[in-house]
């Protein structure tokens, strides 16, 4: 697609699969230029403070697709077990079922992690809330901790299975981890 066709929107996505594979650090500007479409210009202009507004926009990306596909629905679901369901069903979809490593968790995990902290703890805090409320509304007991071992569960399933290059890995932890919430409602 032509760079004057590509829009913020789209080259945010596309930014974010060269942090996804490089990492804030050593993605260049010119793995940027490439993946976007955009040149250095046109980059720029659509973020004037470089590539720290790249991943602040990222983020912000990020943030809103869970918000809107994650949290919300765990929030507003009058059917408990659906909104589980639909949480994970979500996040296989976001993850292509372990073959798309988790950007806020990769920035959680090195340097990076220092320069966006809010916004990665706001990732993960708002998951475990939204989580957990729902899983306290469907009579679970201890939500809270039952929030924060899946959340942990599904991250380190897509580490496990990133590292032994076998997204099967992060499937079967994605469904063993459902059964659990499942079984864990009143």
């Amino acid at each position: 697609m032509p760079a004057a066709l590509i829009s913020r929107d789209d080259a945010i996505a596309r930014i974010a699969e060269v942090f996804r594979e490089q990492g804030f650090e050593g993605a260049s500007l010119s793995a940027i230029t490439e993946a976007s479409g955009l040149g250095k210009g046109s980059l720029y202009n659509h973020f004037p403070g470089g590539k720290e507004e790249m991943a602040e926009a990222v983020l912000s990306h990020v943030d809103a697709w869970f918000a809107r596909e994650v949290y919300q629905p765990l929030r507003d679901a009058a059917d408990t077990r659906t909104a589980i369901g639909d949480m994970f069903r979500a996040v296989d979809g976001y993850f292509r079922s372990g073959r798309r490593i988790c950007l806020v968790g990769a920035f959680a995990l090195d340097a990076t992690r220092d320069r966006f902290a809010a916004a990665v703890q706001d990732y993960f805090a708002q998951w475990v809330e939204a989580l957990a409320g729902c899983l306290k509304r469907g009579g679970a007991k201890q939500p809270r901790a039952l929030a924060e071992a899946v959340v942990a569960g599904i991250q380190g399933a897509l580490v496990l299975s990133r590292a032994l290059d076998e997204p099967a890995v992060f499937t079967r932890q994605l469904r063993d981890l459902q059964a659990r919430l499942i079984s864990a409602l009143a």
